[in-house]
């Protein structure tokens, strides 16, 4: 055998051996994809078996007359319910709304708690100067300072931003005043070695590091604003979901009064879920313990 055939014998061989190692590696991508997804539909499974227990159980229950439709509907009838204002376009109209006022107020404070968060965080004689104003504005409910909005603002648009705001900025501030004292020392005599200023410590190791609580802070701040806008609309409102159930409350609608609340829990689960991507997205760097 010439030098020539050894020479294209081995390169046909080499090639041989490198497609085989591709179709085994597209392969086992293959099998690691199909066994994602079907991780993923046996999580979905698991969630879903004790809602729909809940629900049959419920139904039987209303139809069979133990429990009183007016005071617990039945599914179905939440469900005729939940259609009819669908299909009027009311429902829409006050979600709309709702979401608009949720947004702005969230905003509004969100930016506030985390600016402020920052702030405290990284200057500990502002920390001393603002810190216990705001803690001791922390404790204070809801429902305790409604009246003042009320008396200071009115029952307009403003009042209720301000009060989904207040209940959207200390979550955030908390966790970000939190996130930032949680950074590790050890990684500032490492910046100071690297010569790093100021303002490349705060954005390349406090921000990276304090990012898991503010990412928290976020998801709660998104929490309590609903429940702000819950008390906002009930305080006083023509329009919204909070004035809808407030509306059907008074002439003892209650299917609809359950419409009203299971939207709020599904806008703000969609919420929450968006921050979880967003979080899932920018720790990647995080090696935690996952159960």
């Amino acid at each position: 055998m010439s030098q020539v055939e050894i020479v294209r014998k081995a390169s046909s061989q080499s090639i041989t051996r490198a497609n085989l190692d591709n179709s085994s590696a597209r392969e086992a991508s293959r099998g690691t994809a199909g066994r994602f997804k079907s991780d993923k539909w046996k999580q979905i499974v698991r969630g879903s078996i004790l809602p729909l227990l809940v629900l049959v159980i419920w139904q039987i229950s209303g139809s069979l007359g133990f429990v009183s439709k007016t005071m617990l509907p039945t599914p179905y009838e939440i469900w005729l319910a939940f259609y009819d204002l669908l299909r009027s376009g009311e429902l829409f109209r006050h979600l709309e709304i709702s979401i608009w006022r949720a947004a702005v107020g969230f905003l509004l404070g969100g930016s506030l708690g985390l600016v402020f968060g920052l702030l405290v965080g990284l200057f500990r004689k502002l920390e001393h100067s603002v810190d216990p104003s705001i803690q001791m504005l922390r404790t204070v409910p809801h429902l305790a300072i409604t009246p003042l909005f009320i008396l200071w603002f009115g029952f307009g648009e403003f009042s209720k931003i301000l009060l989904i705001a207040k209940g959207a900025f200390f979550p955030l501030y908390v966790q970000t005043f939190l996130g930032i004292r949680s950074v590790d020392s050890k990684l500032f005599d490492v910046a100071r070695v690297l010569e790093f200023s100021k303002f490349k410590q705060v954005t390349k190791l406090v921000l990276p590091a304090a990012l898991p609580n503010i990412l928290l802070g976020l998801r709660l701040s998104i929490g309590v604003a609903w429940l702000g806008l819950v008390v906002a609309e009930l305080m006083g409102s023509s329009e919204g979901v909070g004035y809808l159930i407030l509306d059907a409350r008074q002439f003892s609608q209650t299917a609809i009064v359950f419409v009203g609340i299971i939207i709020f829990a599904i806008v703000g689960k969609g919420s929450d879920s968006l921050v979880r991507i967003l979080e899932k997205r920018l720790l990647k760097w995080r090696d935690s313990f996952n159960g």
